[in-house]
């Protein structure tokens, strides 16, 4: 029996057909890894491809690895020369080769967010940018957005006409560029810019890499960038034999950049393109794929595919509502618990939530019950100081003109090399047009510095010390020479505070990265550089970190959860105004909603055997109450595929009285009973709801004999829109209002500062 016939009928279509450019819409669990590692073996064994030619491009390093090994299982030999890698891994081994074409050295540092930061904050000092009006996290952003789209500063400059803040972004986006040229540094969004003028500009480059890959595939194509997608064609431009796999359903990252009009769109850049769907999921149960078809029908901007399972119906998908978030918290670690004592892992389980804050609660309940976990997204190792600093003296060893790296590490540990004399240096290195690291190199040549001439003549030699050693040892020999000349270590192990052990075990833990990728180098046959090492560095992912063999309960967010499985899914706050946010229910594009709805289908998919969605009738946000209904995605769900345990209560928004609930969703609370509660949820319930005071209002407000509107009358608020009057309650100092808003939920107000007005 073939590889081949372990396929269903489409995947097998999928990787036979071999010839010009080919869509794979790929639902959710329905086998694209499998499909794209196949239609590799088949290119090499039935077709008789050379291996060289082949190109798979993923989006993380974990995929990329996974995919390798797979590839590796099914081809053997020879498949080693197939380039299985990510975007930026790739740009980076294209540019190491001919980045010199474009007045870079070859030896380029690549800077992560931290460094853009800092660099961003130098430029807005050196063009005199107000920061309080140009935060440094926007105009960063902003020149990413536009990156991403393969807009240069001059064409960005044209683009604003004559808007005064666009023009002022133009000024810190060129000094920017300016000052990554200077140093010889690149940030991530610069790998692939400077990959497509490269093969634009260089009619060889791009001939040389049209020939080597002539067949190249591209998974999660719906992720793709516009300079992701010109990338793409340009290097398909000769053979077209071009392979994209994607879901057009998990779109989610379009404040990254993400361009959902590639994968909508690619029959029209290819008009004779093959499309082949693959709408079989081998990971979930009948009832989850019904739930996230129901919900992401509603989305008119997709391709037509449903998903279905042979892996029968499974349980029914839990929906449990809370009077607090408190409450939500506990219900959660106390199941979770419940399932390993009937016999699951604590790994089995994943809690998934739309925003960061959301994390806390669940921290806590989880670490008074003891239970192990891990957030994902927390912060990365490589952006510890510690790691930092080390990863600097290398990069100042590899790349002198790395003013940012030279900059860090000029007084760590302490040499009495002060702000005043750094400040000089730079004058000086900017004056002679010369970088930082060079005008150290001759400090009697800087005016003002005196005393300080001699400890930079003793920093300078041991860096030219370390860059002499550096050709001659290991990585990891270095590593340890720089660690025991600088008196790092000694400093650290001197240090009386709390984490100076944990960031000595992370500089051991440094080492062991170095020492890995020495014996993966060694393995590959190739030689292990300080190059090398530090690209590998610079190109590692949060989500790689995850490690499978670990037991505990992993938090994260929607987004960081695409890619991922687990056999019991918790989906916590699904709530309007928390999922799908406030601002995109009261924003008027309609596509923001569809994005929310995308990362919902995302979240739903993630589960292979249990699905539980919990919701909060209240919940504290930026100290003050919010009341919400439940999220809009759950009532997409068909109601027969919900179990909302054994008490069924009617939602908040249920009219008194009347018994109508207003909401449509007929939706119920499940675990404790709302007025039960925790002692702590009933704290959380008395407390007043927060409300924003301007300067000197409680002097100038006064409580009113009477209201303009009662109970069951319509108002209108400024902020929140219109909505129905629930209850009014007399205060001695004013009346609080209950109102039920149209768009943004329940919401206790006083009548004073809510400035209600009847309609």
């Amino acid at each position: 029996m073939s590889i081949y016939d372990t396929l269903n009928e489409p995947q097998r279509d999928a990787v036979l057909h071999t010839d010009g450019p080919l869509l794979i819409l790929a639902g959710a669990g329905s086998g694209k890894t499998r499909v794209l590692t196949h239609r590799i073996a088949y290119l090499i064994e039935e077709l008789g491809v050379n291996p060289w030619n082949i190109l798979a491009i993923t989006f993380t390093n974990k995929a990329a690895g996974e995919m390798r090994q797979r590839v590796d299982n099914l081809v053997g030999f020879g498949s080693e020369s197939i380039w299985v890698s990510t975007f930026h891994s790739m740009c980076v081994r294209i540019l190491r080769r001919f980045i010199d074409r474009l007045g870079y050295d070859s030896r380029f540092t690549i800077y992560d967010t931290d460094d853009q930061k800092t660099l961003m904050k130098a430029v807005c000092k050196k063009v005199d940018i107000d920061t309080k009006q140009f935060k440094e996290r926007m105009l960063l952003s902003v020149i990413s957005s536009a990156k991403n789209e393969m807009i240069l500063p001059e064409e960005f400059e044209l683009n604003a006409g004559g808007d005064f803040a666009q023009l002022k972004i133009a000024k810190v986006y060129r000094e920017y560029e300016a000052q990554l040229k200077a140093n010889n540094a690149l940030d991530f969004d610069d790998l692939l810019v400077k990959t497509v003028q490269l093969l634009q500009t260089q009619p060889d480059v791009r001939e040389n890499y049209q020939e080597r890959f002539r067949y190249i595939m591209v998974d999660e194509y719906q992720d793709t960038n516009t300079v992701q997608f010109k990338l793409v064609r340009l290097l398909a431009g000769k053979y077209r034999n071009l392979c994209v796999v994607g879901d057009d359903d998990q779109s989610i990252y379009k404040f990254r950049g993400a361009n959902i009009r590639n994968i909508l769109d690619f029959e029209k850049e290819y008009p004779d393109a093959k499309v082949i769907k693959l709408e079989q999921n081998y990971r979930s149960t009948g009832n989850i794929l019904n739930a996230a078809n129901g919900v992401i029908s509603n989305n008119k901007g997709r391709k037509d595919k449903t998903l279905w399972t042979a892996n029968g119906e499974g349980e029914k998908i839990g929906l449990r509502q809370f009077d607090t978030a408190y409450d939500e918290a506990e219900f959660i670690a106390e199941d979770i618990k419940k399932e390993v004592r009937d016999g699951a892992s604590y790994n089995d389980n994943a809690v998934l939530y739309r925003t960061n804050a959301q994390s806390r609660l669940l921290e806590e309940k989880f670490i008074a019950m003891n239970i192990p976990y891990k957030i994902v997204g927390g912060i990365n190792f490589y952006a510890r100081r510690e790691i930092k600093d080390i990863l600097a003296y290398l990069k100042t060893v590899d790349n002198g003109q790395d003013d940012l790296s030279v900059r860090r590490i000029i007084n760590v540990p302490k040499r009495g090399i002060g702000l005043t004399t750094i400040n000089r240096i730079q004058e000086a290195a900017d004056e002679r047009g010369i970088s930082f690291y060079e005008a150290l190199l001759a400090p009697e040549m800087i005016p003002g510095v005196g005393r300080s001439a001699s400890k930079l003549d003793s920093f300078a030699a041991l860096i030219e010390y370390f860059k002499g050693q550096a050709e001659k040892e290991s990585l990891t020999d270095l590593l340890n020479e720089i660690l025991d000349m600088t008196g790092y270590t000694q400093n650290l192990e001197a240090d009386d505070e709390i984490d100076a052990e944990s960031r000595l075990q992370n500089i051991e833990e440094l080492l062991n990265k170095a020492a890995a990728y020495e014996e993966d180098c060694e393995d590959r046959d190739e030689k292990a550089t300080l190059s090398g090492f530090l690209e590998e560095v610079a190109l590692v992912a949060d989500i790689d970190s995850l490690e499978e063999d670990q037991d505990y309960v992993v938090l994260m967010t929607l987004h960081s959860a695409k890619g991922l499985e687990f056999p019991h899914v918790y989906l916590a706050g699904m709530e309007d105004g928390l999922f799908p946010s406030y601002m995109t229910i009261t924003g008027d594009d309609p596509e923001e909603l569809e994005e929310e709805r995308r990362l919902c289908y995302v979240g739903i998919t993630r589960a292979e055997q249990k699905l539980t969605l919990t919701c909060a009738r209240k919940r504290m946000v930026r100290g003050e109450t919010q009341y919400n209904r439940i999220s809009r995605f759950v009532s997409e769900i068909p109601q027969e595929l919900l179990d909302t345990g054994s008490r069924k209560r009617t939602y908040l928004s249920e009219d008194a009285g009347t018994g109508k609930n207003t909401d449509g969703n007929g939706l119920y609370s499940g675990g404790r009973s709302a007025t039960a509660g925790s002692s702590r949820s009933r704290a959380y319930a008395s407390k007043k709801p927060y409300t924003a005071l301007t300067k000197g209002s409680q002097l100038t407000a006064q409580k009113s004999d009477s209201l303009a509107y009662g109970a069951g009358d319509r108002v209108r608020h400024v902020k929140f829109g219109e909505g129905t009057v629930l209850d009014i309650k007399e205060g001695g100092r004013d009346f609080e209002v209950t109102v039920e808003f149209d768009t943004a939920g329940v919401r206790k107000m006083f009548a004073m500062f809510a400035k209600l007005v009847k309609i």
